[in-house]
Parts: structure tokens; C-alpha cells; sequence
């Protein structure tokens, strides 16, 4: 139960409204972040941007990574609700139950390469209330592993992004 009053389908303004439908017509319900966002139509749109541009469009960065970050900064952050919502995704993007398994259990139990595990433990490492002490030498480890500034750029936005969902679903008791 949500620590707020989560405003269900009718209440919601109707540009989210439109937005919401096809979500009601496919699944018969809102989640409580979908609810939670549409609360202020700019942050639910501002939001929606970033899970389009992030999460959901093709990239540089592979769907598996980008569903990695989710998971692993969602455990990082104690993030219950979006660690089951984004297991959920990750099958539904096609990543195997042994590979959502290996995420879950740290970054050391993924059978991936060396490369792709320094990227996911800065994204951890970029997570946290520290990211100030990040050191140029750390991105310059990523460079010289293969990894280009797009490519780094997009895997700490998408930390970013966790963190900021994270938190709107840690405070007000989604999931719970």
C-alpha cells in the first residue's frame, strides 16, 4: 500500500489518460508507478521520455545491459517493486531466466565478458552518493576496454534513471 492516494484511471488527466488505455486494455490494470507518476502530468511525461529514449529504443548499448543496469541498481537500491517489474521485462526482452538469475546474484555470477562486467560495476559504482569521487581513469578503464563515450554516457544515464525511480518508489512505499 502506497504511503500517498494513487489516483486510478478516471481521476488521471486525460493526456495521461491516452497513455494509460492501452496499458488498461492489455493488462487490466496500472501499476503503482504508472499511478504514482500521473499524480503531476509533468513528471509522468518527463519520465515516460526517458523510458522511451532509455530503456525502450534501440541504442548503444545492447537490451541485455540495459536491463542489467535495471536490475543490478534496483538491488543496489533495495528497490523491491522494480526489481520484480524489471525481471518481468528482462523475459520479456528475451534475456534467459539463467542470465536474470546471474544479474540478481551480483555482477561476479554473470558469464559475460570481462568488459561488460566493468561497465556494470561503474554503473553500481556511479550509483551511489559518492559518484563525485569517480576518477576520469575509471571511464578511461571502460575506453580502453572498447566502450565509447555514447555507450558510457547512455549506461549512467540509465543509472541515473534507476536511481531517480528507485527513490520515487522507495519513499512512497510502492510494492510494499
Amino acid at each position: 500500500m502506497a504511503h500517498i492516494n494513487l489516483p486510478e484511471f478516471e481521476d488521471m488527466t486525460p493526456a495521461i489518460q491516452d497513455k494509460a488505455k492501452p496499458i488498461l486494455e492489455k493488462t487490466g490494470q496500472l501499476g503503482e508507478i504508472f499511478k504514482l507518476l500521473a499524480i503531476d502530468e509533468k513528471v509522468y511525461f518527463a519520465t515516460d521520455t526517458m523510458i522511451q529514449k532509455y530503456l525502450l529504443d534501440e541504442t548503444h548499448l545492447s537490451y541485455d545491459i540495459k536491463e542489467s543496469i535495471a536490475l543490478l541498481i534496483s538491488v543496489e537500491n533495495g528497490c523491491k517493486m522494480c526489481v520484480d517489474v524489471h525481471k518481468g521485462i528482462a523475459r520479456m526482452l528475451g534475456l534467459s531466466e539463467q542470465r536474470i538469475e546471474e544479474v540478481l546474484n551480483g555482477v561476479d555470477a554473470i558469464d559475460t565478458s570481462d568488459a561488460e562486467k566493468e561497465l556494470l560495476n561503474f554503473c553500481i559504482r556511479a550509483s551511489r552518493k559518492d559518484s563525485y569521487k569517480v576518477l576520469k581513469e575509471e571511464i578511461d578503464v571502460l575506453k580502453d576496454m572498447g566502450y565509447s563515450d555514447v555507450q558510457i554516457i547512455e549506461a549512467v544515464a540509465i543509472t541515473g534513471y534507476f536511481n531517480y525511480i528507485n527513490t520515487l518508489s522507495n519513499v512512497f512505499g510502492l510494492g510494499q
